[in-house]
């Protein structure tokens, strides 16, 4: 009698979570909201007079004001990973190769939402070659990242960050910026030239030091999901945020023989959405590059 493994379901999905959960770039860089809600308010001091003022003894103070504007995520967007398993490669294949496909199943859905992010360009603010010498801001002109420029540019977006008193925010949650491969390769070989190895510069999240690790005080990651045209992600880690619903992410529906073929149908979805906070909005940087 063959060696037939039966379809497990329940070990198949706990496949998925467990690859979904491996740490990466989105996770690390946005603010990550896991809710069955469809919309999530969230409140920020927009507008304050709150300052400290001098006081003479035995006098009468005034109170200073603040306004807090509600600030929503809307988790509307929606991306589908169906796959289909022929009955008898279904039955074909050993317990090994169906936890190998429900891992890339899960890997192509984190590398789907690393897409978005990164697509979502448009709502950061800009900066380009006169933000780098410091001449202008919000500047749409590219840079061509070099190995002699890869430094200064690093800390042309650091000064852009305090400039705009992102100071105490980026020492509670961090720097980063999320170059493409051949802006990667550079800022290695700077690293190496400057003495340093894997081991000193790895961060501490899990994700391995060929796709990230530390430097100059921030955390540079490596992607290959970045959008057309020439547009880094950079700023303060938290300071954009994307809600995932809860109740789909990481779940699987198996649908036997789907529109009569004879096989069997794995479904699984992520819905999600975007927020770039107004208060947040000089933290996040389109960094335009050739």
């Amino acid at each position: 009698m063959a060696n037939v493994i039966v379809w497990n379901r329940h070990d198949y999905v706990q496949q998925m979570r467990a690859r979904i959960n491996v740490p990466t770039t989105w996770t690390d860089v946005l603010n990550v909201l896991y809710s069955d809600n469809r919309t999530i308010v969230n409140g920020a001091i927009t507008e304050s007079t709150v300052v400290p003022a001098s006081l003479t003894r035995d006098s009468a103070y005034t109170y200073d004001d603040f306004t807090i504007a509600a600030d929503t995520l809307t988790i509307n967007g929606t991306y589908v990973c169906p796959m289909f398993v022929d009955e008898a490669d279904r039955h074909q294949q050993t317990y090994v190769q169906q936890m190998a496909l429900a891992a890339y199943q899960a890997k192509k859905l984190n590398e789907t939402v690393e897409t978005l992010f990164l697509a979502t360009h448009t709502s950061w603010t800009n900066f380009g070659a006169t933000d780098l010498a410091n001449t202008g801001a919000d500047d749409t002109t590219q840079i061509t990242v070099s190995a002699s420029n890869i430094d200064d540019l690093i800390r042309a977006i650091k000064r852009k960050l305090y400039v705009n008193n992102g100071v105490d925010k980026a020492v509670e949650n961090g720097i980063c910026i999320v170059w493409r491969a051949a802006d990667f390769e550079l800022l290695e070989a700077f690293v190496q030239a400057n003495g340093f190895t894997e081991a000193d510069i790895a961060l501490k999240n899990g994700i391995p030091v060929q796709k990230a690790f530390r430097y100059m005080g921030v955390d540079h990651y490596l992607s290959t999901s970045h959008a057309t045209g020439g547009h880094l992600f950079a700023g303060i880690k938290g300071a954009g945020e994307i809600g995932v619903l809860r109740s789909t992410f990481g779940r699987a529906k198996f649908i036997e023989d789907p529109n009569n073929v004879s096989g069997l149908g794995v479904v699984t979805r992520v819905d999600y959405g975007f927020n770039w906070p107004a208060y947040n909005i000089q933290f996040v940087m389109d960094v335009n590059v050739a």
